[in-house]
C-alpha cells in the first residue's frame, strides 16, 4: 500500500512540474488536476490514473498540432488550461471516484462510467483539435449543411473517426488494467455518443451563448457516463 501511495505521489509531482513548466496547465489548474487524479486513483487505482494521463497526453499533443492553422481560424488554445477546464474534462471521472468511495458495492459500473467519461473527453478533444486540421468537408451536426470550420457544432467525417480512435485508446487502457471483455465496445460507443452530444450542444446552445465551452465539455462526459450506466443495466 505504501509503495502504491509513494508511486502515486511521484507521478503527481512529476505531472504537476511538467504541466506548469511546459505551460500546459496554470498553477491552480495543476493543483486541481492533482486533486482530481487522487479521486480517480481512489476509485480505479492506477488504471484510472492511466486513463486520465492518456487523455492529458493525447489532448496536449493534439492541441499542439498545426497551432498556426488554428490561430488563423481563431480556434487555437491560448495559454495553459485552467482549473475550470480541468474540471470540465475530468470532473465526471472525479465524481465517479467519490461515489465509489461512498458506494463500493457499485464499483464495477462506476469504473466503467469513469472510463466512458474519459473516452468522451478524449474523443471530443481529438476530433476538435485534429478534425479542424485534417477534415476535408465540414458541416453542421444539426442541419447537416456545409458550415464553417472551427465553429461550435461543426464536424467532419475525419474528425469524428479520429474521435472514435481516441475512445478506442481509452478503452484499451481500461482493458489492460481491468480485463478484455465486451464492455470495451460499450466504452467506445459511450465515448463516441458523448462526443456527438458535445457537437449537438455546441450547435444548439453554445453557439447562441446560452452555455460556455466548459459546460459543454462537462455535459458530454456526464452523458457518456450515463450512457454507460444504461448499457450496464440493459445489456
Amino acid at each position: 500500500m505504501w509503495l502504491s501511495y509513494g508511486l502515486l505521489t511521484l507521478i503527481l509531482a512529476a505531472g504537476m512540474v511538467y504541466s506548469i513548466s511546459a505551460r500546459k496547465l496554470t498553477v491552480i489548474a495543476a493543483f486541481t488536476g492533482a486533486v482530481v487524479a487522487i479521486l480517480v486513483f481512489a476509485g480505479a487505482g492506477f488504471t484510472g490514473l492511466a486513463m486520465m494521463t492518456t487523455f492529458f497526453i493525447l489532448g496536449s499533443a493534439a492541441t499542439s498540432v498545426q497551432s498556426k492553422t488554428k490561430e488563423d481560424i481563431n480556434a487555437a488554445e491560448k495559454g495553459g488550461r485552467t482549473a475550470a477546464q480541468v474540471l470540465a474534462n475530468a470532473g465526471t471521472a472525479a465524481l465517479c471516484g467519490i461515489t465509489i468511495l461512498a458506494l463500493p458495492a457499485h464499483t464495477p459500473v462506476l469504473q466503467l462510467m469513469m472510463a466512458a467519461s474519459f473516452a468522451s473527453a478524449t474523443a471530443d478533444t481529438l476530433s476538435s483539435e485534429l478534425g479542424m486540421v485534417y477534415g476535408k468537408r465540414f458541416f453542421n451536426i444539426i442541419t447537416l449543411k456545409p458550415d464553417t470550420r472551427g465553429l461550435d457544432g461543426v464536424i467532419s467525417v475525419e474528425g469524428t473517426l479520429i474521435g472514435v480512435i481516441g475512445s478506442v485508446v481509452i478503452a484499451a487502457v481500461y482493458a489492460i488494467g481491468m480485463g478484455w471483455t465486451v464492455k470495451l465496445i460499450w466504452i467506445v460507443i459511450a465515448g463516441t455518443l458523448g462526443n456527438l452530444i458535445d457537437s449537438v450542444l455546441g450547435a444548439i446552445l453554445e453557439r447562441k451563448g446560452l452555455i460556455n465551452n466548459n459546460t459543454v465539455n462537462f455535459l458530454n462526459t456526464l452523458v457518456a457516463a450515463l450512457f454507460m450506466l444504461l448499457f450496464y443495466l440493459v445489456l
